[in-house]
C-alpha cells in the first residue's frame, strides 16, 4: 500500500479489524521508510448497478449521491449521520442481492422512502417533496395524508374512519 505522505510503497500492518458491519476491514499500517501511520479500507467489489433516469439516462449507481440526499432531508431532524449511513448500506445491501443489474431511480426512492418514514416523518415529506417533484400545496397534503392514514392503520389497525365518523355523527 502507498504511504499517503511519501509515496513509499512498503507498509506493515498494524492492527486489522471488522468495520461497517463486517462489509469491510479497517486496517491501521505503518510506512516502512517516514513510518507515517494511516488507516486503509478494504470492501468488498460489487457487481455495477445501473440507475435508470426518469428521463430513461442510465449512470452508474452513488452511494454518495443517495447518502446527500438523504442528509439533505434529515436536516436537522435528530437523526445521527451513523443511522443514515445504515440506511445507505442497508438499501446498497439490497439493491446488490437482487438479481436485476439495472434499478429505476423510482425503485431507489421508495426503498428511500420506507426507511425515512421509520425514522422521521419531517425527513419523509421532505424527501417525498423532492422525489416526487411537488407542484404546491395540494402535493404535500396528499403526501401528509398518506402518511398519517398509514400511522392510524398501524397504531389502529381495526378503526376506520368511516367507522369513526359515523359513531361521531350519531352520538
Amino acid at each position: 500500500m502507498q504511504c499517503p505522505n511519501c509515496q513509499h510503497t512498503d507498509s506493515r500492518v498494524l492492527e486489522s479489524r471488522s468495520s461497517e458491519n463486517g462489509q469491510s476491514i479497517r486496517r491501521r499500517r505503518e510506512c516502512l521508510q517516514c513510518k507515517h501511520r494511516f488507516t486503509t479500507y478494504e470492501r468488498i467489489e460489487f457487481v455495477p448497478i445501473t440507475v435508470i433516469k426518469k428521463d430513461g439516462k442510465r449512470e452508474s449507481f452513488d452511494r454518495c449521491k443517495l447518502l446527500r440526499g438523504i442528509v439533505r432531508a434529515c436536516e436537522k431532524t435528530g437523526i445521527p449521520p451513523s443511522r443514515l449511513e445504515a440506511i445507505v448500506n442497508d438499501i446498497e445491501s439490497r439493491l446488490q442481492q437482487d438479481s436485476k443489474r439495472e434499478v429505476t431511480s423510482q425503485e431507489i426512492g421508495q426503498l428511500v422512502l420506507e426507511y425515512l418514514r421509520q425514522e422521521s416523518e419531517v425527513a419523509y415529506v421532505r424527501f417525498a417533496s423532492v422525489y416526487g417533484n411537488f407542484q404546491g400545496i395540494r402535493d404535500f397534503i396528499a403526501a401528509l395524508a398518506l402518511l398519517q392514514s398509514s400511522e392510524i392503520e398501524r397504531t389502529h389497525p381495526s378503526w376506520s374512519p368511516v367507522e369513526e365518523a359515523s359513531v361521531i355523527t350519531s352520538s
